[in-house]
Order: C-alpha cells, then sequence, then structure tokens
C-alpha cells in the first residue's frame, strides 16, 4: 500500500512540474527583439502576473520597447531610457517604432549625409520605422506626416545589424 502512495505523489508532483513547465513556454520568437506599445495606458508591472504591483504606467502608443525576456503570457521590456518591467503580451504590438537620442539631428531625404536636410529632429521625438536596409547606416522613418531618413546611430529602436523591409 506504501508503494502505490509514493506512486501516486511522484504522479501528482509530476504533473504540477510539467504544468509549470507549459505555463512557462515562450513565443518562439528571438529574443532580445524590438516592438512597440500597442495602446496609450500600459501598466509596466515589477513581475510577471497581475498579482505583481505596477510600477509605472506608459501613457503613449507606438513606444518602441525592447522585449528582453517571456514567460508565458508576459514580456519582460525594456525603453530607450533603461527602465524594465513585465507587461502582457495583448499590450504590444510588432509594428516598429524609433525615438530620435542624443542630440537634435537632421532628417534626410535620402540615405547619404549628402542629401537634402529636411528637418531637425529633436531628441526625444517619436516615429514609426519603415525600412532599415541591409548593410546600410540609415533607416527611413516616418515623423507625423513627413518621411526621411535618420543614420540609425541617431535612434532607438533598430539594432546595428539588423535590416527591415
Amino acid at each position: 500500500m506504501r508503494f502505490f502512495g509514493r506512486v501516486i505523489i511522484i504522479v501528482v508532483i509530476s504533473l504540477v512540474t510539467a504544468g509549470s513547465v507549459w505555463a512557462a513556454e515562450t513565443s518562439g520568437l528571438p529574443l532580445p527583439r524590438f516592438a512597440s506599445l500597442r495602446s496609450d495606458e500600459v501598466n509596466l508591472r515589477t513581475g510577471p502576473g497581475q498579482r505583481y504591483p505596477i510600477d509605472w504606467t506608459y501613457t503613449r502608443k507606438d513606444v518602441p520597447i525592447e522585449i528582453i525576456a517571456e514567460f508565458d503570457v508576459w514580456r519582460k521590456i525594456r525603453d530607450w531610457q533603461g527602465t524594465e518591467g513585465w507587461v502582457h503580451q495583448g499590450m504590444l504590438s510588432g509594428r516598429r517604432a524609433m525615438i530620435v537620442v542624443g542630440t537634435a539631428r537632421p532628417l534626410r531625404s535620402s540615405d547619404s549625409d549628402a542629401s537634402d536636410q529636411l528637418a531637425m529632429v529633436e531628441p526625444g521625438v517619436f516615429g514609426r520605422l519603415l525600412h532599415c536596409p541591409r548593410n546600410k547606416e540609415f533607416c527611413k522613418v516616418s515623423i507625423g506626416t513627413t518621411e526621411g531618413w535618420l543614420r540609425r546611430d541617431e535612434i532607438w529602436g533598430v539594432y546595428r545589424s539588423e535590416w527591415i523591409d
């Protein structure tokens, strides 16, 4: 009788452990990767679940973020300032965004420093990433109603060796 009791305990432990492993499955997408916020209100939590306290609330849609870890339906993210926390996957979008960093940057008419300057873009300005050609230093962006080109090192939201079609 003791043998069967031990077998039942082992089976129960195995099922509980298997459930935990199942819950920890990830999307299978590469980490880290860039994405953006889907909503104008996104809660950043201290851990992967609603029982964890809200540490911060983002109040702007299309903010670029970097996904650095996954747990079940929760994603650990980092923003351009280095702030990290957990958000529900439903609050994220695959739409690519960027933010201008450093100092004021010239928005160019093509992917060359010699091209015409369309505007000066201040640090902290958000925009959409449209195209980052392979082996090029520039990415095509959309800021408001204007499209132009910024150097990769002038924005946060794309990796140096990454290309976006």
